[in-house]
């Protein structure tokens, strides 16, 4: 597979308008950026959301909740306000710190095209979703990070909602070090990713991945790794071919869990040969769970994200005799068969694995057409913001295998203190930003291409009855999603900085002096002078 940096030709871009107007969503305040048919949530700078358990990761009460410019200002029962405040009654439900994603792909330029969400639209679904804040992933141009950073910039003006970037690194030499300074100290940038697969694109090798790991370790910025092996993944990619298979059946043939386990392994002895926090992101097998489930009781700082369609899908439909239906489940790593997925939320109610992200990466089903004679060429890529807070309640709470704090934990909390933004975000605490939802856990939702608020034509969750439902999402202290309306507008969202040497630093400058204490090297050696 080929990525490359796109200009669309002029009959694409119009076939993308055209995609966009005709899947213009009732209700849906904003799509195509109409201002005008735009309220901006709640007029008043003042909520009381009364009367409902309000659920940290580590505590759940029944209180109200104040919030005053944004900010949330006390956190108390019976809470006494003026006629100013719009008070929300919250009485027989959850009320939640909003979710963070820590995977997701808007406006990227992929395989040749770009995805159909961009930082509106799917910022817009992440919302209806009871999504808060998201990390997008900025892709350099030509290797480099800063023209990325200043590309995505641009891109992310259109934001409704906060937001953060991590940074991927394509290629190694001494600017790109030096722009990685420059993320992390300037730009609030405190995660860079690392691409083992995508041969001739975005892969990179051991050598380069050793200078990385040492890079990050001194900036105090984590590594991030998606972990496939690319040489192989090509030579499975020419077998398949070779064997006839160019449907998409031949993509997960291509790429099975053993080579996401061996990538991950390797990752992983990497990251302890130079002893730094290590973060393998969307976590698809059991192969690579089990890896690291090993690091991790060893006592080495690894951690495992899984995302949505992994934890609920499996394979099976991408053998589907209608290439439509099976194109739209092909991203990478692939969704794979039948109980990798069980044994992935079982790690996940353990700990081995500690936060859930998406992966959002939306084609429509025009732009996955591209691959209709190879599979190769289909753009690698599911949906996901908008359905995931709902997914994961219904399979890992409704299903008793996490508790309410536990979700909250794994959808919100975890990502905030991994990536240092907490309690600034992932907690309803006093003096953390109002981006709170309310959830009602005898309500449900029917997940469906015709109602999400994504602008691709297609939902790998399509038909899911899930029960519990965001009845409401607050984002910055505005009220944004309400009785199934939609009220955002372009440009409201925040970039949030996120600073270096985040908890999973804590003693690795120990664990460093332990190991030259070790070493009893060198050794003093007398030459033989007869």
């Amino acid at each position: 597979m080929t990525l490359i940096h796109f200009t669309f030709p002029l009959f694409f871009l119009l076939l993308q308008i055209s995609t966009i107007k005709s899947h213009s969503i009732p209700g849906f305040c904003g799509v195509g950026y109409g201002d005008s048919e735009c309220g901006i949530g709640s007029s008043s700078s003042k909520l009381l959301i009364k009367g409902g358990t309000v659920v940290n990761a580590h505590h759940q009460e029944i209180a109200d909740v104040y919030v005053e410019d944004g900010i949330i200002v006390s956190l108390q029962p019976n809470i006494m306000v003026g006629d100013d405040v719009t008070v929300l009654d919250a009485t027989g439900k959850y009320v939640m710190p909003g979710g963070i994603d820590p995977h997701t792909h808007l406006a990227m330029e992929f395989m040749g095209t770009e995805t159909i969400d961009d930082f509106f639209s799917g910022q817009a679904a992440a919302l209806a979703g009871g999504t808060t804040m998201h990390i997008d992933f900025v892709i350099p141009v030509n290797g480099s990070l800063t023209a990325g950073f200043e590309s995505y910039t641009q891109k992310a003006k259109k934001s409704c909602m906060d937001y953060g970037f991590h940074m991927a690194v394509t290629k190694w030499d001494e600017v790109v070090a030096r722009d990685m300074e420059i993320m992390v100290k300037d730009k609030g940038i405190n995660s860079f990713k690392f691409f083992l697969a995508y041969k001739g694109s975005l892969m990179i090798n051991d050598e380069l991945l050793l200078e990385a790991f040492k890079k990050c370790k001194s900036l105090g910025a984590l590594t991030m790794v998606h972990a496939e092996n690319g040489d192989a993944v090509a030579e499975g990619q020419k077998r398949m071919i070779e064997l006839g298979i160019t449907g998409p059946e031949g993509h997960p043939l291509s790429r099975p869990p053993v080579l996401e386990g061996e990538a991950t392994a390797r990752a992983i002895r990497l990251a302890g040969f130079i002893n730094t926090p290590l973060y393998i992101v969307h976590v698809m097998s059991i192969d690579a769970m089990e890896e690291i489930a090993k690091a991790q009781k060893l006592g080495q700082k690894v951690i495992g994200e899984p995302v949505t369609s992994g934890l609920v899908l499996d394979d099976s439909k991408l053998w589907d005799p209608d290439f439509t239906t099976a194109a739209k489940y092909v991203m990478s790593p692939p969704i794979r068969k039948l109980g990798h997925g069980k044994a992935l939320q079982a790690a996940l109610s353990t700990g081995v694995l500690q936060l859930v992200g998406t992966d959002h990466c939306t084609f429509n089903s025009t732009q996955k057409a591209f691959g209709i004679d190879d599979f190769r060429k289909i753009p690698n890529g599911v949906n996901g913001i908008e359905e995931r807070m709902h997914v994961v309640w219904d399979l890992m709470v409704e299903s008793g295998q996490i508790s309410v704090t536990d979700y909250v934990r794994i959808t919100s909390t975890e990502c905030a203190r991994i990536f240092n933004i907490y309690p600034r975000k992932g907690a309803i605490l006093a003096g953390s930003d109002a981006d709170i939802i309310i959830l009602n856990p005898n309500s449900s939702v029917q997940i469906s291409a015709k109602s999400h608020h994504s602008r691709t034509d297609t939902n790998v969750y399509e038909g899911l009855k899930l029960k519990g439902k965001v009845e409401v999402t607050i984002a910055g202290g505005r009220v944004v999603w309400e009785n199934d309306e939609l009220k955002v507008i372009p440009g409201s969202g925040r970039y949030i900085k996120m600073s270096p040497f985040n908890y999973l630093f804590n003693g690795i400058s120990k664990a460093d002096a332990a190991y030259l204490s070790s070493l009893k090297a060198p050794v003093r050696r007398f030459r033989d002078q007869s």
